[in-house]
């Protein structure tokens, strides 16, 4: 076991729970569209089943990861959409076999990374922590489209902490990728967590400050929730600046919902 153990563990919990919310679905209920645009419930899953192929691909292939950072920067906005789009025309009993194959082998490989080694990406390079916090963020961001589509309410748990500290680590790079200069001072952020206690990064003297609800902070940082409609106040020119524009994410900017 290497230190992403626990990350790796929460992975899978998050996984297995969106696979029993899809997998009695008939299959026309697959073609639903779901908030994002163009998107189906079979598009997320088939999303999901891309995204881990590649992150196995990253751990296990680095030749042929490098082969998809070529193919994806011909055309960075619609490869992965290609990938989504490929996926969802299987008929969704395979899909969905197809998913549960890879993300196991996804996360089997990460429990076998040492502790120290750098994972290629799409972004910066990540240790195998890291690649599962991402995998645990995009699972529960899309697996929330799907539950928003079929009008399941996902409850908080713990495992949003991790989320949480994605979307903090990531600050610096949100701003980056929106062409705007990084704040050099670091920020105060103070989360109410599901069972009412207090997630916090940064000094506690911090000017620019960051507080409310671990559950909307996620939204925010996934784009799944318009600001404005979120429990979450910023103090401070930056950290207001800052929620225009988080996201834990790689890639262009999302136009949010």
């Amino acid at each position: 076991m290497t230190d992403c153990a626990p990350i790796v563990a929460d992975l899978r919990t998050e996984s297995d729970e969106l696979d029993a919310l899809v997998a009695p679905l008939p299959d026309e209920r697959w073609r639903e569209p779901t908030p994002a645009p163009g998107w189906t419930i079979a598009h997320q899953i088939g999303h999901l089943l891309w995204t881990d192929r590649v992150a196995l691909t990253a751990i296990t292939d680095a030749g042929g990861f490098a082969e998809l950072l070529r193919a994806a920067s011909v055309n960075p906005s619609g490869f992965v959409d290609a990938g989504a789009d490929e996926f969802a025309a299987l008929p969704p009993t395979q899909l969905l076999e197809d998913w549960r194959c890879t993300r196991t082998r996804l996360h089997d490989a990460l429990l076998t990374v040492p502790q120290g080694r750098k994972l290629p990406w799409f972004g910066p390079p990540m240790s195998a922590a890291s690649m599962a916090t991402a995998r645990l963020m995009e699972t529960w961001a899309h697996g929330l489209d799907i539950a928003d589509t079929l009008g399941v309410r996902k409850p908080p748990t713990s495992r949003l902490r991790s989320i949480a500290h994605l979307g903090v680590r990531t600050r610096d790079y949100a701003f980056t990728i929106n062409g705007l200069t990084p704040p050099a001072e670091p920020f105060r952020i103070e989360l109410r967590a599901p069972d009412g206690s207090i997630w916090s990064w940064g000094p506690a003297n911090a000017t620019q400050r960051i507080t409310g609800s671990a559950e909307d902070f996620c939204f925010l940082v996934t784009q799944r929730r318009p600001p404005s409609t979120l429990d979450i106040t910023a103090t401070g020119a930056e950290a207001r600046r800052w929620l225009g524009v988080a996201q834990a994410f790689a890639g262009p900017p999302g136009p949010g919902r």
